[in-house]
Formats: C-alpha cells, structure tokens, sequence
C-alpha cells in the first residue's frame, strides 16, 4: 500500500472516531486545521447520509436512500442525494476480478528474445573487450618502462613503510595525546601495548626477511634463467605499482564511460515538481508525492524508465510541452528525456525513459548495410535506432512516404538513406529528382538511378513532368496487368516478391524520390499536372509496386497537397517549428496526442518520429550515411546489376524519349462525352464514356480515380438525382458548368502568359 494511501486511511478513521465519540466534558480541544483536513479528505469518501439517519440508529439504509431520492425527486434543496454505493468493495471488481485484468510481466526479457538484439549485444560486448584487450597490449610496453623507473621509488617506500609499521609509528598520536594531558596511567597502558606489538613485529620482519632473501638465492642458484627473469620482472613491476602517484596513474582507461546518475524516484518527482503544473503541485504540497510509479525504475538499454500516473486532469501532452524544463529537473542533457505516451492506456499514464548519453551523440551500432549485403524491398529492413539503442526497420513496399522538417535538420540524408536502402534491391528501378540541385542525390542517381535530374530550370521541370507523365502510364498498364493475372497467382491484387521476380510481366519495384517536392507543386505552369499526377501515385501506385517518396522543408497545404498528404502512409518528421506543420506531415491532430516534432533540439540531426509499419510513431534516429559511405553503397548495388543485367536508363547514359505535352486533355475529353443538352451526369456514366473515347488512357477508371483527377483543376463531384423506375437516385457526379469555367479560366491565364 502507498504511504499517501495509508496516512489518508488514519485521518478517515480518526475522523470517524471523533464523530462517534461522546464528549465526557462540555467542552474539549479541538485541532481545527486536522479537523478541516479530515474533512476535506472525507468528503468523497463518506456516501451521503439523510438527516434522520443519525437520529434513528436502527434505520434501514435502503429506506433512508430511497427517500433522498424521492426528496430529490420532489424539489427539495436540502435534501442530500447518495449517489455512492454503500460499501467501496461493490463500486469494483473484485481481486480475482483485477487478477484477470492484470498485465503479465515477460518471465524473458524482450531483449533475450530477439535474435538480432541479442546478436547485436553479443557483438557489441565482444568489440568491447576485444578493444579493451588491443589498447592496453599495445601500451603494455610503456606501462613496463613506466613502472620500472618508478621501482626505485616504490622500494623506498615499502622499507619506508615496513619501518614505520615495527615501530606502530600509526600508535604514536594517541601516546602523545596522553602525554600531552599528563595522563600517566594511560601513558604507561600505551606503552607497554607497543612495547608487545613492536617485538612481535620485529620478529615477523626478521622471519619474512630471512625467508625472502632464501627464497631468492634459492631461484638464483637453481631456478632456469626464464624463471629468475620472470620473479625479477615480478617484483620490479610490484614495486613500481607501489611507487605509483595517485593523480598520474600507469594504465589508462581504454574507455571512457560516461557518468550518469542513477534515476531515483526522489529525482523523478523533484523534475515533475519543477514543470510549474498545478496539479502536481497542489499534491506535494499537500505531501503527496503527485505522480503515482505503477512499476518499479528499472534499467532499460542505455538508460533509465519509469512509469507511473500522473495527478488526474494531468496528460502526458502536457509533459511533453515542458520536456526542457524536465530535462532541468532531472539535471540531465535535452537530448537524455524522453517522456512518451503508454498508446494503450489512459492519457495520463507517462512513462519516462533518462539514457546516459543525449541520443544524437551516442554511438550508435554499425547499420549492416554499410560494408555488405542486399536486400528484398518487401521485407522489413532496419534504417536507425531508437532511443534505447534498438535497430527500427522500414518496408518500403506499399507505401507511400512524406519526409518534412526544417533546414539543415537531415532530411535530404534521410531520403537518401531510403534511396540506397532501394538501391540494394536490384530488382528496384529509380527515379530520383534533386530539386534542391544540389547534387545530394547524385550518389544514387548517377549509379543506379533509371531516370535522375537535379536543379529547379525550365529543362529539369520539363524532363521531370515527362517522367511522372510516363509513370502515370505505367500505373495504368499494371493495373490492367495485375487484374488479367489468375487468382491463385495474385490473390491479393497487388505486387509481390514473387511478381516482381517474373521479368517478364514487367511488375518491379519502382521507387521514386523527390527532395524539395515544393518545386513541383507550386509551379506556376505545371503544378496542378504534378499535383495529379502524384496524387494518382500516391492513392494507386503501392499496390501496383510504385513507392513515392516526398521529401520538402516547407510542409504546408501548397507545397504538400492534401490529397497527397493525406493518403500517404509512412511519415518521417523531423524538427518542424510549428503545429500546421507537425500534423500536415504527421497526420490531423498527431500535435494534439503528443506527437511532437517541435520539441527536437537544433542539435538533433537526424532525430525524428516515424510513423508507419502498423504502429504509432516512434522516435528514431536514422543512420549517417556520408557522401563518400553512399558512393561506396551505390556502388555495390551498380556492381549486383550489373551482374544480374538489370542497369538501366540514366546510369546507362540514356537519354529518355521527349514528351512534347500530355497525352490527353481530360477537360476537353469530358465536354466531348458529355453532352451541352446534358449539364450533369454521374461520374461512373462519364468513366465509362471516357473509356470508350480513349480505352487507351481511361480504361479502368472509375468514380474515385475521376474525382481525384478532377481535384487539381479545382472541381469537385456533386450530387446528382436521376429518377429510376419512379424513384430518385442520387449519386456523385460532374457539373458541365464546371468543367467549361476551368477551361475558360485555364486559357484565359495561358494567353495572359
């Protein structure tokens, strides 16, 4: 039981002891601040009693509850309701109830349980000491030299000390206190006790000396040469250990560890108390502790956790905001305090994790992937740590990504890291766009890439238009292949490493990265095609095996469209400076649960929350790739295609065919099936007219692919009624209307041009 549950049990039974107890005297004592106390803590406590209840002892209770509630029923103000239950075991469940509900601890850590952790700890424990093992047997030399010249030094002061222990020279300031007091008797007590130990210990040194020099004229005389070396250097090296200095020591630490203070309930609830949050406390000032630990503080990896509740109307939102002044309370680096959510329990419950060392300087394991190795796009494949030290791995398949944060934070370093990541899988064909141009993709575009281009002029705009023109294309062509494939090949109408295997039907992965996608989308000519075009990508191209990568320094609703924003499923954010710009990466409301990539730190390079594979977000720090480690990957994935005969496009030097202008205007196609007698139609009736204008193009739309690529010209579907066999359908269609203003408004701003 807690301490703060105990004292509040004694005030209730206090309390109720005074109120039954009858006064012998007219008057008595009474300690009104205990008394108000009492009160106070009883008052939600003690169900509600009717005004005759105290009068009549042998009332019944149910009697009494169901008048307060007629009288409450009646009006009456001064009748009190009991909306308690009478006894506090019914209000709950029982102990076996809670038994059931428990949460069992692992009998086996989880770190015991998976291979690659305990692999990775295995390796790393083995580094350790093997660096240990090689830094002092290189200096081992030294530490001799060093140790023989302090021999001397250490002889002296072993016959200097064995002098002084015959004499009990460390008895002599007692003797010469008593001198000094006059004691005589005393005195005389000292003296003859060191009288004894002297000639016992003069005894012991006679033996030890006679002793010590036959034992070394016995190893002179018979002991091999090896032997008198070896007992030489023995002593020698003793004696200079004992000569040694205490601020100049011989042998040096191999590795520094780093000194970190044990987390301590006492220095939990001190940082918690420093935050300025008034419920915590208004409970320590009472002498409560405000923060409730539910399992005790344990080590976890390179670092502290511990769990608790915080007061009531208190959520972990909240510490989350004052995560700096935490780290000030804990006297701990910003980048140490990690306070995170429990995602399946109540908003209250924290769990704090302290590391010893700020997590963007902390060494970090080596990532697999940087000397060796490929891999399969549609397994899981580790790309950072979190803050516990433990590899997080991504799968690049079916999805589509946002990568946002401000500059100078590692967000083209990221990107990059998941293009090499594709470019291990030799299958992957990439398409890789530095709009930025500042050559940070070239590791990977010039190696590997089937179609790369980097700078924001009229020349690289146009040959990426064409390329995402040629995507929108193959889109549809999978499409089409993937439902003509028999269902026992492709059950779940969807690209697999299986299909992908098969070069003949053409489904590989195909990866594409954008840095500083913003470009793109606010360009003034050819933005709501981009736009389009990547919304398509988006929303149909992970179950066809085309992943969309996005990465900008400005996410907001220009440069990051919604409908692109919204339907993507992976989310990398790094530090951002505001709320608009934390959820439009991260997803609506994510600020508002606690996922908050404004608290990172200038100096968390790197750092950010993930989103995806399934789970909540998690913060993790991705691995450093520098520009001379992704030559070197890029260069082992071109090395495995070459071999496999899969290099193509630009890393070939081949030059794409030129795409003068889309292949179709699918606002003039529309005014061409929909006639001007028609103003509206339904949508699946104009996708289906659309099909037979240009099977080409438009074969397998239906009313979702329409609406979305309506949605970049700025028309939106409608409601529109048919009456069918007596009765009105309404279903989602186009206005006509519609469609000629957006060409009207569309050429007008073309001639004006």
């Amino acid at each position: 039981m807690n301490h703060d549950d105990e004292s509040e049990l004694f005030n209730r039974l206090e309390a109720d002891m005074k109120a039954d107890s009858v006064p012998d005297s007219g008057g008595e004592v009474v300690d009104l601040d205990k008394a108000r106390s009492a009160r106070t803590e009883s008052a939600d406590f003690t169900p509600a009693e009717s005004p005759d209840s105290t009068s009549r002892p042998d009332a019944d209770p149910s009697a009494d509850s169901g008048a307060d509630r007629l009288g409450a029923e009646s009006g009456d103000p001064t009748t009190r309701l009991a909306v308690d239950q009478p006894t506090v075991k019914a209000a709950g469940p029982g102990y076996l109830g809670r038994l059931r509900a428990a949460q069992r601890r692992p009998v086996v850590p989880v770190w015991l349980k998976s291979a690659a952790e305990l692999k990775t700890a295995t390796g790393w424990v083995a580094r350790h000491y093997a660096h240990a093992t090689g830094y002092h047997a290189l200096r081992s030399p030294v530490y001799a030299a060093r140790l023989t010249l302090q021999a001397p030094s250490g002889a002296a002061q072993f016959v200097g000390g064995s002098l002084r222990w015959v004499a009990d020279r460390e008895g002599e300031p007692v003797r010469l206190a008593a001198v000094r007091r006059e004691d005589a008797a005393e005195y005389l007590k000292l003296s003859r006790q060191r009288d004894g130990r002297v000639r016992l210990r003069t005894l012991v040194a006679v033996l030890a000396l006679f002793t010590g020099l036959g034992a070394a004229l016995a190893i002179y005389v018979l002991a091999p040469a090896w032997l008198q070396a070896l007992s030489v250097g023995a002593v020698t090296l003793a004696l200079g250990y004992n000569g040694r200095r205490a601020d100049d020591p011989v042998i040096h630490r191999a590795v520094e560890v780093p000194k970190a203070v044990k987390l301590t309930s006492d220095i939990v609830l001190r940082a918690l108390g420093a935050l300025g949050i008034p419920a915590i406390n208004q409970a320590q000032g009472k002498g409560r502790d405000g923060f409730e630990f539910t399992a005790p503080i344990t080590r976890d990896g390179p670092g502290w956790r511990a769990e608790g509740n915080l007061p009531y109307g208190v959520t972990v939102t909240d510490i989350i905001e004052r995560r700096e002044r935490l780290a000030s309370g804990l006297r701990r680096p910003l980048g140490c305090v990690w306070p995170e959510a429990v995602p399946d329990e109540h908003t209250g419950r924290l769990v704090l994790w302290v590391g010893d060392q700020d997590m963007a300087t902390a060494p970090k394991p080596k990532w697999p992937l940087l000397t060796s190795g490929t891999v399969d796009l549609f397994k899981p494949v580790a790309y950072g740590t979190d803050q516990r030290g433990r590899w997080v791995s991504v799968t690049l398949m079916y999805i589509a990504g946002i990568i946002g944060a401000i500059p100078r934070m590692g967000k083209t370093f990221l990107l990059r890291l998941l293009l090499l990541i594709a470019a291990l899988d030799p299958r992957a064909e990439l398409h890789t766009f530095d709009m930025k141009g500042t050559g940070d993709l070239d590791p990977v575009g010039n190696a590997v890439s089937h179609r790369h281009a980097a700078g924001d002029d009229d020349e690289v705009i146009d040959y990426v238009l064409n390329d995402f023109r040629a995507l929108r294309e193959e889109l549809r062509r999978r499409t089409k292949a993937i439902r003509s494939l028999p269902r026992d090949i492709c059950p779940e109408s969807k690209v697999t490493s299986e299909l992908a295997d098969k070069r003949s039907l053409g489904l590989h992965p195909i990866v594409v990265g954008v840095d500083e996608c913003q470009v793109l989308f606010e360009h003034p000519e050819h933005a709501k095609e981009f736009e389009e075009i990547a919304t398509d990508l988006v929303k149909r191209g992970p179950a066809t095996g085309i992943v969309l990568l996005l990465a900008t320094q400005r996410p907001d609703a220009k440069a990051l469209p919604t409908g692109i924003s919204a339907n993507a499923s992976a989310r990398w954010c790094l530090k951002v400076m505001g709320q608009l710009e934390n959820d439009m990466v991260l997803g609506t409301s994510a600020y508002k649960r606690g996922v908050r990539a404004t608290m990172f730190a200038w100096g968390d390079k790197g750092i950010h929350y993930f989103v995806g594979e399934g789970s909540d977000a998690r913060i993790v720090g991705s691995v450093f790739v520098d520009a001379p480690g992704a030559d070197a990957i890029a260069a082992r994935a071109r090395t495995v295609r070459e071999k496999a005969g899969l290099l193509s496009g630009h890393a070939l030097g081949e030059t794409p065919e030129a795409v003068t202008g889309p292949a179709y205007d699918l606002l003039a196609d529309i005014l061409a099936v929909v006639a001007a007698k028609e103003p509206k139609a339904w949508s699946e009736t104009v996708a289906a007219r659309l099909a037979e204008l240009r099977p080409e193009v438009y074969d397998g739309w239906d009313p979702e692919a329409l609406a979305a690529a309506l949605k970049p010209h700025g028309i939106s579907t409608v409601q529109v009624g048919r009456r069918i066999n007596g009765k009105v359908v309404n279903r989602r269609g186009i206005d006509r209307s519609h469609i000629t203003t957006a060409i009207a408004e569309r050429d007008g701003k073309r001639d004006a041009g």
